[in-house]
């Protein structure tokens, strides 16, 4: 039970975590001041299934909390999701240099990297 009451609270915080990168996106400017070609078009792809993605999280921690079985089922779809964020992101930054543009463009983008891939697998193993 432990277990997934911490991971209910990662869930949340993953949620509002990503519904704030995409306040900081629009707002503060959390783009690259030189990006590579092709990356506007590409990160606007994705304020739509990230946002879906906050939701299900959301639901997803608060239904563990109240030890809703509908919780574990919605956080393998989750982390599923995460998942596949996590390594098409690692993809398209690989592949278009994106870890190379800065330090905090390297930090930033391979702890969301890492975050996405290892919570994803986290919870398909201790909820799975």
């Amino acid at each position: 039970m432990e277990g997934l009451k911490t991971i209910a609270i990662l869930e949340l915080l993953t949620g509002v975590g990503l519904i704030l990168f995409w306040i900081g996106f629009f707002t503060i400017g959390l783009a690259p001041k030189n990006p590579p070609k092709g990356y506007m078009e590409y990160e606007h792809s994705f304020p739509l299934p990230d946002g879906l993605l906050s939701i299900l999280l959301l639901a997803a921690g608060i239904l563990l909390l109240l030890n809703n079985p509908l919780g574990s089922h919605l956080s393998l779809i989750g982390a599923g999701a995460l998942l596949f964020l996590g390594v098409l992101d690692f993809s398209f930054n690989i592949q278009n240099g994106v870890y190379k543009i800065s330090k905090s463009d390297l930090i930033l983008n391979a702890f969301l990297n890492i975050w996405c891939v290892g919570f994803g697998i986290a919870i398909a193993v201790l909820i799975g």
